[in-house]
């Protein structure tokens, strides 16, 4: 995992937020999420500079997602580091 990645894991592992149980590095038909919650069916991704390049990518597993009723909540690296 990246630094933001384990900085985001610190406070989402263990129930600590809210009660609610997280899984990191779950599969989603060929997509790998960093972090989700089953429960309310909440992802979240912190991306790094390799998503200004994978726009095209990145928007089509947001509306996989999305269809399948996840709500996707991203925050670039250097947001979760500060």
């Amino acid at each position: 995992m990246t630094p933001a990645e384990n900085a985001l894991w610190r406070v989402l592992r263990g129930h600590h937020l809210e009660g609610l149980k997280f899984r990191r590095q779950h599969p989603f038909g060929n997509y790998i999420l960093d972090f989700i919650c089953l429960e309310i069916m909440l992802v979240i991704e912190a991306d790094g500079g390799k998503h200004t390049e994978n726009i095209a990518y990145d928007t089509r597993r947001t509306e996989e997602l999305q269809k399948a009723g996840y709500r996707i909540l991203r925050f670039w690296n250097n947001e979760v580091l500060q």
